[in-house]
Order: structure tokens, then sequence, then C-alpha cells
């Protein structure tokens, strides 16, 4: 079969519109969750992670104008644009042509345009707006895409699994590209839901930290092209070797207490690279700061034989991003396993799981040709990717 190599990517999250501008702010430490005051969100101030509106619209005008698009900054929701731009920065960065039948488009999201069951938004767009696939279908007619959207909404395993579906279907001969797109927004629903849930920290969530007490939650989009066009050559080249799913079986909500399922995951897609734990040269756990969580992924990694492999989550950076999370946390792995960088887990402090995982308490240079990136969600699913950097 074919290999599957990621030819271009993109991420927008509050620490900016681009990967490079992303990448450069999480080696500096940099934090994008701050305390917000917005009514329209939550009654209460809380810390989030958003992506700056102005900067938003002032990028979506200009896209606009680039395929001289003759409508209104109005026309599009907010979650539209953020996807829009960020397929618009990953195709613009290769000569491709995709708008022929060879090109899958793969959109993941959890909860899509839920914020136009808010009255605001109700004279503005069509009801039917709200379904997952007319969202995709305004976003793939905006690039003018050939094929029908795929859409993957999987709770938080949704950006995985969409890079996992484009990866079979391209290594199988179905396509020969595929642009892979994620993205949530906040909204009043989102917020509240995690609240009734009083999963929502005080603070900038604390992954695997001893004191960590609930999650930061935080918008944004992510994209990936994936193609089979690409040979190997003296350059530095990243593929798809292996990914896996699995689920708990537990719980609608609560994770797996033994992280044994979750370590199938981690498993099979390590035998599907043809890989062991040896091999791995970093995890990008999911991380999201809850209890219950860390300690299921901590027992995990020690199912799967990966103790002695580095650890980190992004979300103390950018919070989790639901639907967007496993696409944007994989380009930033991508980008750090290119770098050759182990980047520090923000938020991290003394170890608060019962296996000795080793988190990245500081940024550090390492020699290391994989990674392994994992996420896990309502449900009980699960997932697991490895990426492959050729030429180390």
């Amino acid at each position: 079969m074919r290999p599957v190599y990621i030819a271009s990517d993109n991420i927008i999250t509050s620490l900016g519109a681009s990967t490079f501008a992303n990448m450069e702010a999480l080696k500096a430490g940099q934090i994008g969750i701050r305390m917000t005051s917005d009514l329209n969100l939550f009654p209460s101030p809380l810390p989030l992670s958003l992506v700056d509106s102005e900067l938003l619209e002032e990028q979506f005008l200009y896209i606009l104008k680039y395929y001289k698009k003759n409508v209104g900054l109005t026309a599009y929701t907010r979650l539209e644009k953020l996807l829009i731009i960020s397929i618009h920065d990953a195709i613009s960065q290769i000569s491709q042509n995709f708008n022929d039948p060879g090109t899958l488009f793969v959109l993941s999201t959890t909860k899509g345009n839920i914020d136009l069951l808010e009255g605001r938004y109700k004279t503005q767009f069509q009801h039917r707006r709200i379904y997952l696939w007319e969202m995709a279908k305004t976003v793939g007619d905006f690039f003018g895409f050939a094929n029908t959207p795929l859409i993957i909404s999987n709770a938080c395993i949704s950006g995985i699994m969409a890079l996992m579906t484009a990866f079979r279907y391209l290594r199988m001969g179905m396509y020969d590209q595929a642009v892979v797109s994620g993205g949530d927004i906040l909204s009043e629903f989102v917020i509240s839901g995690f609240q009734s849930f009083q999963s929502i920290s005080s603070t900038p969530c604390r992954p695997y930290d001893i004191g960590r007490d609930g999650l930061s939650l935080g918008e944004g989009a992510g994209t990936m092209v994936l193609t089979t066009g690409i040979e190997k050559n003296s350059g530095s080249l990243v593929r798809i070797g292996g990914a896996a799913t699995s689920n708990d079986a537990n719980h609608i909500s609560g994770p797996s207490r033994t992280g044994e399922e979750l370590g199938f995951a981690f498993t099979d897609a390590m035998k599907e690279a043809a890989l062991s734990p040896g091999d791995i040269g970093f995890i990008n756990a999911h991380g999201t700061a809850t209890p219950f969580n860390d300690e299921m992924e901590s027992k995990a990694i020690g199912e799967a034989g990966l103790l002695e492999s580095p650890v980190n989550s992004f979300k103390g950076y950018w919070g989790h991003t639901l639907g967007a999370a496993g696409l944007i946390e994989s380009v930033a792995s991508v980008h750090a396993l290119q770098d050759q960088m182990l980047i520090r887990s923000a938020g991290f402090e003394s170890l608060g799981v019962s296996e000795h995982i080793r988190v990245i308490a500081a940024n550090e240079k390492k020699k290391m040709s994989s990674c392994l990136k994992s996420a896990s969600g309502f449900g009980g699913c699960n997932a697991a990717i490895i990426f492959e950097k050729d030429n180390v």
C-alpha cells in the first residue's frame, strides 16, 4: 500500500492564525487562555481560549477578495470562517489541483454551527445551516471541491479519526490527496454543557499535575493536506505510520478506570506502524487535566509499555478545542517532530497520576523519528495515530 505523507498544514488558535505563529508561541511558553467576561458565552467570568475576532474578520475579508466572492462577511458563520481560513492557508502552500475527483475533503467537528440555536442568529442564517452536512457543503463549495465532504463527528477523537479515515482511503488508492480540516467554536451551549459536569477549571488547566482540577475550553481550527504524491528524497518528510481506535464500553461520559482500552489503541497503532515502544520519541496525549482522564491515560501508557516515552499535553496552552483538538495537536506534534524538540507540558509542576509517566517539564532537544498522538472522548471512544519522520 502507498505511503501517506503530510504535504502542508495550518493551525488557528488563540495563539495565532498560522502553524508558525502557534509553534513559536508554544516554544516561548505563551498561554492563550484568558479570563473572559462575555455574557453571550456564560453569565460569569471564565478562563477561555478564544480566537481573536478582529483578526478573524480581517483575514476572512482578504480571502473573500482573493477568491472573488461577491458576498459580505455575514454570509458565513464564525466556524465556517475559521475552517475556510485554515484550509486556504494549508492549500496555498503547495502547487496542487484540489478541484478534481482525486481529492477527498474530510471535516471533523463535535458541535458545528451549534451557536445558530441562539436567538441572535436565527434571522441571519437558514435553519438548515445548523446541520453538519450543510455546514460542510458550504465550506467545500467555497473552494470548489469536487467530492461530497466526508464528516467525522465522534466526540473529542474526531480530529484523529478524520486523519485516520483519510489515511486509509489514500493508502488503498481511492484518492490521491485529502484535505482534512477540523474546527469548533465556543458558545453558550458548549460552555454550559461542560459546566454542568463541573469539569471547567477556574484557572488555566494543568494536565497531569497534582493540583489539576478541571479542563479549559478553547476554540480553533486545524488542517492537514495528506498526499501519496511525494517521493522519498533527502528532505525532511513526515508520514502517517499507523492509527487505531478502541472503545471503553464503560460509561457515556466517564472514561475507563483501567486505561486498558486506550492501551489497545496505542498497541494497535504501533503494530500497524511496525514500531515498538522504544521507537516512540514522545506522546502527545489528550491531557484534559480532569482527574479521571489524566489518570486513565497514565494507566494506558503503562499498559502499552510506554512509560519511558516523554509525554506532553498542549491543552495548557490553548485549551480543549473539541473536534479540532486531534488535528490542531497533530499538526503541532508533527512540527515538534520535525524540529526534534520536546515541548513542555504547560501547567505541569508535580506528577498527580498513579503511573510514573515522564511528563515534559521543560523544552528539550531530542533526536527522534516518530511520535504518537492520542485522544479520548465521551462515549468511551479512544484513538491513536503515529507520525514518522524520514531521514532523521
